[in-house]
């Protein structure tokens, strides 16, 4: 067996070094022996954005009904004519991988110090601290919103990140909107008690070098994300499975459409109608593949839990305390590494 490494600052400058060689036996992390659904992939719900923001209210409606239904069923969908050019989606993608591609001293000063609210972080891993087992993974992530802020390097990165969370942000905005009106709400009902125009946006790149043993190893172990929605691009390198019904699922995202998950705040304001996703990165021993991730959720100090109207709507008890958003952040972190869900430890006892 390989021996235990330590001090792996980056898994990239690691890999690299140390080509086909075992790998250390602190990133075994494969345990999940739950099969791969190919046969479910195909079943993947895809929303058409152009048509959500319809002004014909028939077409409208039936998005509508569409995307609840993806969030009840999967938690999870495709996102197509999201409006979003490509263009600017393909340069994100290449400068995100030259931040990752920058000598570690000139990246050093976005070491990773454990604050999970420091808005630049630049590390390896999952939550290194309090892990047992490691992740093959690197990562940058960035507090965008409601105050921008990013990395000043490499040149132009900046620019090009600041016109894709504004855009992701108008975009997430418009699927709430939808969202809500699917529960059977005013469409901004969870936009405006939720403070999502002043919420948190995180954003993140991963990247994972090839693995010489990738049926070991996980990028990513099986987790929720916290906030409303996440949307996820990728350099066209596959990795990413949901879990559904049981099952691990492969997604191959179609061409130029944004990879959307529930989030644990939508599942709580929702009151469990729709719940948020558990997906996990697997890896493989031939291809870097780099994901950009961004998270969208509520204002950090607004107290969030199952929407009141709802309730009364739907004439049901609140499955879920009412929590800030910021103690929840930091419960998530916490809690991330065991076997249950940070929503389990605000979930009223039956």
């Amino acid at each position: 067996m390989a021996s235990v490494s330590t001090n792996i600052s980056s898994i990239k400058a690691f890999a690299e070094s140390n080509g086909a060689s075992p790998i250390p036996s602190n990133y075994h992390s494969v345990t999940d022996t739950h099969d791969v659904a190919d046969n479910l992939a195909a079943s993947i719900p895809v929303i058409d954005f152009s048509l959500l923001t319809s002004d014909d209210p028939q077409i409208h409606t039936k998005v509508v009904d569409e995307l609840g239904k993806a969030c009840t069923y999967w938690g999870f969908f495709m996102l197509i004519n999201h409006g979003i050019p490509e263009s600017l989606m393909e340069e994100l993608m290449e400068k995100s991988r030259e931040f990752h591609d920058l000598p570690m001293e000139e990246k050093k000063e976005f070491c990773d110090n454990g604050e999970p609210f420091s808005p630049i972080r630049h590390g390896t891993s999952f939550h290194p601290p309090a892990e047992n087992v490691h992740y093959w993974r690197d990562f940058l992530k960035v507090l965008t919103a409601p105050h921008f802020i990013f990395p000043h390097k490499p040149p132009g990165y900046r620019e090009v990140g600041f016109k894709y969370s504004q855009k992701i942000t108008c975009v997430a905005r418009k699927l709430i909107q939808g969202i809500s009106e699917s529960l059977g709400l005013e469409s901004n009902s969870i936009i405006d008690s939720s403070g999502f125009d002043s919420g948190l946006q995180i954003f993140a790149v991963n990247l994972y070098p090839p693995c010489p043993q990738p049926h070991l190893a996980l990028g990513l172990p099986s987790h929720s994300d916290v906030g409303f929605l996440t949307f996820l691009i990728q350099n066209g390198i596959g990795g990413l499975q949901v879990k559904h019904e049981g099952k691990w699922v492969n997604v191959n995202p179609i061409s130029n459409s944004l990879v959307v998950n529930i989030g644990d705040q939508l599942e709580a304001v929702s009151n469990g109608k729709y719940s948020s996703v558990l997906h996990r990165a697997i890896l493989n021993n031939k291809d870097t593949r780099v994901s950009v991730v961004v998270v969208n959720g509520p204002a950090l100090d607004n107290e969030i839990g199952p929407v009141s109207k709802l309730l009364e709507k739907e004439k049901e008890k609140p499955l879920f305390k009412t929590i800030k958003y910021r103690d929840y952040f930091l419960v998530q972190q916490k809690s991330r590494l065991s076997d249950g869900r940070a929503l389990d430890q605000i979930r009223y006892s039956a």
